[in-house]
C-alpha cells in the first residue's frame, strides 16, 4: 500500500506579475483550519466529558455564566448557532438542569434562558478548563492573543465577503 503525505509547497509559483496560489492541501488555510478545530474539538471533548457536555453546550454555558436571562434569538447570534441547531441543545441542558427555558410574559413568541442553580455551581467546577485546553495548545499568551485576533479580523472579513455575494 502506498503511504500519503500532505505535500506543502516552498514557495508560490511565480507568474508574470503576481503569484499563483498552491493547489497543494497543506497549503490551503481553510484545511489548516480544519485540522486544528478537529484537534481543538477532540481535545475539549476529553476534557468536558467530565462534566457531560458537549463543546456546543460548553460555549452556551460560557455565554449563559457571562449573561443569564437571554432570549433564545440573541444567545443564537452570541453562539453562532441556528435556532434549530440551539433549540435541542437547550432542551438537553435543561434536561440536565443546567438552565430553564421561560415564555417572556410580555412576549410569548420569546423563549428566555435562565441558569439555574446547577448551571452557576459548574462555573467554579469547570474553572480549570480554558487553563488545560491553553496549556495544551502550547502557545504564549501572546501568540494565543495574536491567533484569536487574526482568526476574528478573517471571520469578520469573510463574513462581509459572504454577506456582498449574497446580495
Amino acid at each position: 500500500m502506498k503511504s500519503f503525505t500532505i505535500r506543502y509547497s516552498d514557495a508560490m509559483a511565480e507568474s508574470a506579475d503576481r503569484p499563483r496560489p498552491s493547489q497543494l492541501l497543506g497549503d490551503q488555510l481553510c484545511f489548516t483550519l480544519y485540522a486544528a478545530s478537529r484537534a481543538v474539538s477532540g481535545l475539549y471533548r476529553s476534557v468536558l466529558e467530565e462534566f457531560g457536555l458537549t463543546y456546543p453546550q460548553y460555549v452556551v454555558m460560557l455565554a449563559l455564566w457571562e449573561r443569564s436571562g437571554v432570549p433564545v434569538k440573541d444567545l443564537g447570534a452570541v453562539v453562532h448557532l441556528d435556532y434549530g441547531t440551539l433549540s435541542p441543545l437547550l432542551k438537553r441542558l435543561e434536561a440536565q438542569g443546567l438552565l430553564r427555558r421561560e415564555r417572556r410574559a410580555d412576549d410569548e413568541r420569546s423563549v428566555l434562558i435562565e441558569l439555574t442553580d446547577a448551571g452557576r455551581q459548574l462555573r467554579a467546577r469547570a474553572a480549570h478548563v480554558p487553563e488545560r485546553i491553553g496549556s495544551a495548545m502550547g502557545l504564549t499568551d501572546e501568540e494565543l492573543t495574536t491567533v484569536r485576533e487574526l482568526l476574528l479580523r478573517m471571520t469578520a472579513n469573510v463574513q462581509q465577503a459572504a454577506a456582498a455575494l449574497a446580495g
